[in-house]
């Protein structure tokens, strides 16, 4: 698995010349918002996809999220109908685990973020996968080495993860554990220019990485200021907006991570910190929204209504 050859990618208006390596066939576990984009990104780059989730409805609804991306690769990126047409021709489907990796050379894993589940699938992943694949998980709470065991092979695990939205926050931490092998470790930092990422290495096991250890503590001090009744949701955006000269405050990124993957976090960081205003907002998120079927983004409604959220509206910041 060599990284030997080079390419054209056509990735943010410009042509980027990348080294493309041996690896042909990449599968992605889970369909959720950031399985979704990974896969479509990585077809995108040129590579064989093959999606898996636990079943076939999950997968004909990932479909959807696949021509929503080519919409906004065409706004984002300013991407030719042809690439797209390629990046779709790319992607396969399986509910099979064991037909979803006959032929992977990489699996990247984006399942909930809950441990059990983890290690359920790694379990059962060790099983039938080929000698070949490697194995990376883009988990963004859990560290590699908890998870290293469960996977049969140890040294060819690591963790590979995606900020949200990656075709423009392309940005990917690497991150092993203390059995990872180094060469495998490089093989994923060359992996992720292929597909027009910028490698972020991380040489030592840390909860939280780089990306989530700034983004983390901002995003716990809204949700405690809500969750406690100081503020409310459009307060606090509209301070950090203001304050910050930026687009969006921090209800907006947990709408776009999504609602699941924000009580999943939560519920994996407040067993150690036991923070009882978190475990408020935890309770909050999963009664006002889960529960009702309100995800955030990509659901249509969260913290806000989309499309055409207030945060958008010319006269948000005004008083």
């Amino acid at each position: 698995m060599e990284f030997l050859k080079s390419r054209l990618l056509y990735y943010g208006g410009s042509f980027v010349v990348l080294k493309i390596s041996k690896m042909k066939n990449i599968t992605i576990a889970g369909t959720g918002v950031l399985g979704a984009q990974i896969a479509f990104q990585t077809a995108f780059s040129g590579y064989q996809v093959t999606v898996y989730d636990i079943n076939d409805e999950i997968l004909e609804k990932a479909k959807t999220k696949f021509s929503d991306l080519v919409e906004r690769y065409k706004k984002d990126l300013n991407a030719s109908q042809e690439k797209l047409d390629t990046a779709i021709s790319n992607l396969k489907y399986s509910a099979d685990l064991k037909t979803a990796v006959a032929d992977a050379d990489l699996l990247i894993e984006a399942i909930p973020e809950n441990i059990d589940i983890k290690t359920a699938f790694y379990t059962q992943l060790a099983k039938v996968a080929p000698d070949k694949t490697l194995f990376a998980t883009n988990t963004s709470t859990l560290l590699p080495g908890n998870i290293a065991p469960f996977t049969g092979r140890p040294e060819r695990f690591l963790a590979l993860h995606f900020a949200n939205e990656i075709w423009l926050h392309n940005v990917t931490e690497i991150m092993g554990h203390s059995g990872t092998d180094p060469k495998v470790f490089d093989q994923l930092v060359e992996f992720s220019k292929t597909i027009g990422m910028i490698p972020v290495p991380i040489r030592k096991e840390q909860p939280g990485y780089v990306m989530n250890s700034l983004i983390v503590p901002w995003v716990f001090a809204a949700l405690k200021l809500w969750a406690d009744d100081v503020a409310d949701v459009q307060t606090i955006d509209k301070v950090w907006m203001v304050i910050n000269e930026t687009k969006y405050g921090p209800f907006v990124n947990l709408d776009i991570v999504g609602m699941n993957t924000v009580y999943n976090a939560l519920s994996a960081i407040n067993k150690n910190l036991n923070d009882p205003i978190l475990e408020k907002a935890m309770t909050t998120i999963k009664e006002k929204f889960i529960d009702k079927g309100k995800f955030g983004k990509l659901s249509g409604e969260g913290f806000y209504k989309y499309p055409n959220p207030a945060f958008e509206d010319e006269s948000f910041l005004k008083g």
